[in-house]
């Protein structure tokens, strides 16, 4: 009797333990939870604030030359409760002058020609080398839900070889990160200084743009935005075709290759001034080309308002994969809009333009041109699902890769399974994102939730295929309509605003109204990989008991496969459910009035890291 109270005591200390477990956290991040910027059910908290910028950009390019020349005014709302003595600058652009992803170029940095404040010529250092932020002083401090004026006139060369940005070829230029912006300034770090050095990619606030490009006549451009004047730019056929594309399930040749070649898509000024507006986004690309041809369709993505967001591309013409762009396009948009996420696509349009990067901006891609069609398809899937991580929900992708990566490798998994079968889609997850990880060396993994710079193994694993099996293991674990609930909860809770890791498991808790802490700590917190050993199966007069031990850690769900001496089999899914009292070994019963002859655990595409010790076979 004394021993059965022992254990019961004991078994109610675990179970107390486990629903007590909590997340660490930094003390930044836990000062912004108890300043109440942040709250422990998932939402925002009642003294969340996040600053904001309207930028007013007029670029000037003139191909083949490769400075370009701009022009802003910024107007920066500080809605922080701080009084801001100094602005930190980002500039991006300057990574280039340290190599970064391409090549060396001293001069590909931001030149600022001339920087007012309020009015007030402001200091600038054009000679720091390679950094790409700037702390510039105020005059006068800017005070909380106050605001500032900026005017900025720069230039810069754009930077040559294959890279997120730059010059595709001499005459078709894709813009990114080409203006110098106010930096992040947030409730749990303050400013954004942390360094680019190419890797890593981005952080921004939700800022509202207007946007003129002006180039040499029979120059397209296209950005980020809607198009306010295309008939002032555009010879009336074409600009009827632009309009056409926007109510058209089918692919309109906006311009052909002989259109191009006749020289009669544009207005026929010496130059002509491309206009763009853009609101509540974080960043703004734009891809100019004189010979790329331009292709348009459009697809509902919201059923209640049956609007339908445009789907653009702009590519050489040779490149067959780029013509199927407009109709992969059109269906991944209205598949995320009405699957997974399940959120319709948030923006009037998307574009597909030919570079070297397989690079995700709003309302832009900037991808490779690739003769594997069934490849080239995934590709822009995944920078397609990048829409909702990180451009719908603000995440730090600098700082916590996962938090975007991981759930575009997610999409692009499961939207995969429809393109083509669950089978082809599993074999080409497995291989592309878990195969190298799951046989490599494990003795140093860092976990997931270890902030990305921080990293020092395996970090393309930290933020793509790791942290998706996390959130498939999740979807697993609480079935497709729960995850989802949960999941909109914090979608509807940080959409355009900066979520952090703790915002995600605060809302899929309140969401889904379970205890994932557990869950949350087992993939996040722990230097853990899969690697399951079916230790023995005893015969009951049910069936039979399993004993497993979790050697690498995670709590994954996996299939118990029986083959019995009849020679059929059966299988018995188990979720990560199972490992929710203890993640270091379990009983797992499977019922059957057969006799087994082996038995397996596989767990599909979360792959194990030894699998000779998975099968039990019958003496």
């Amino acid at each position: 009797m004394l021993k059965s109270f022992i254990l019961s005591a004991f078994l109610f200390l675990a179970l107390l333990q486990a629903s007590a477990q909590t997340l660490t956290m930094p003390p930044e991040i836990q000062q912004a939870y108890d300043k109440g910027t942040r709250s422990l059910n998932g939402k925002p908290g009642k003294k969340y604030w996040q600053n904001h910028g309207r930028y007013n950009i007029a670029l000037t390019v003139t191909p083949p030359s490769n400075t370009i020349k701009g022009v802003e005014q910024i107007t920066y709302f500080n809605n922080s409760p701080d009084v801001l003595k100094s602005l930190n600058m980002k500039l991006i652009v300057n990574v280039h002058r340290g190599g970064g992803r391409a090549t060396p170029n001293p001069a590909a940095g931001v030149m600022v020609d001339e920087i007012t404040i309020n009015g007030v010529k402001t200091a600038w250092d054009n000679n720091v080398a390679i950094t790409t932020n700037q702390m510039v002083d105020l005059a006068k401090p800017l005070n909380p839900h106050d605001s500032l004026k900026m005017n900025i006139t720069w230039h810069y060369e754009l930077s040559k070889g294959r890279g997120r940005d730059g010059a595709i070829d001499s005459t078709t230029f894709y813009l990114a990160y080409f203006y110098p912006r106010v930096s992040v300034y947030d409730d749990y770090k303050g400013w954004d200084t942390q360094p680019h050095t190419g890797g890593l990619e981005f952080y921004n606030d939700f800022n509202d743009y207007s946007l003129a490009v002006t180039v040499p006549k029979n120059f397209i451009v296209w950005s980020t935005g809607t198009l306010q004047n295309p008939t002032e730019v555009l010879q009336s056929e074409f600009a009827k075709r632009l309009e056409q594309s926007m109510t058209s399930d089918s692919t309109i040749h906006v311009a052909t290759a002989q259109d191009l070649a006749n020289k009669n898509v544009t207005t026929q000024n010496a130059t002509n001034t491309w206009k763009w507006t853009a609101t509540n986004i974080s960043d703004m690309a734009v891809g100019i080309s004189d010979h790329y041809v331009w292709d348009a369709a459009s697809v509902i993505v919201d059923d209640k308002t049956q609007r339908r967001t445009s789907m653009q591309a702009a590519f050489a013409d040779a490149s067959d994969d780029f013509h199927h762009s407009v109709q992969f396009g059109r269906y991944s948009l209205g598949w995320f809009s009405h699957n997974w996420p399940g959120i319709p696509y948030p923006f009037s349009k998307s574009n597909a333009f030919q570079g070297f990067a397989d690079m995700e901006y709003p309302m832009m891609m900037n991808d490779s041109h690739e003769k594997d069609l069934v490849f080239a398809e995934l590709v822009q899937d995944h920078e397609q699902a990048h829409t909702y991580f990180p451009f719908y929900m603000g995440t730090n992708e600098s700082r916590y890769a996962f938090m975007d990566e991981g759930w575009a490798t997610t999409l692009e998994y499961l939207i995969g399974m429809t393109e083509r079968n669950k089978k082809s889609a599993d074999e080409f997850y497995k291989s592309f994102r878990v195969t190298r990880w799951i046989h490599g060396a494990h003795d140093k993994e860092n976990p997931i939730i270890t902030p990305s710079p921080d990293v020092t193994f395996g970090g393309g694993n930290n933020a793509y295929g790791k942290p998706s099996l996390s959130y498939l293991a999740l979807k697993d674990m609480l079935g497709d309509e729960l995850f989802k609930k949960a999941l909109h909860n914090y979608m509807n809770n940080w959409n355009g605003k900066h979520p952090i890791p703790w915002d995600y498991f605060n809302s899929m808790i309140s969401g889904s109204g379970k205890n994932l802490n557990w869950f949350f700590y087992n993939w996040f917190f722990t230097p853990s990989y899969i690697d399951l050993n079916l230790e023995k199966a005893d015969k009951t007069s049910k069936g039979y008991t399993l004993s497993i031990k979790n050697i690498g850690g995670f709590a994954v769900p996996f299939d118990v496969i029986a083959t019995y001496d009849d020679g059929s089999t059966e299988s018995f899914h188990q979720t990560p459910i199972v490992w929710e009292h203890n993640q270091k070994e379990i009983s797992v019963n499977i019922k059957t009035t057969k006799t087994a002859k082996s038995i397996t655990l596989d767990g599909g595409i979360f792959m194990d890291a030894n699998e000779k010790d998975n099968t039990w076979l019958a003496k």
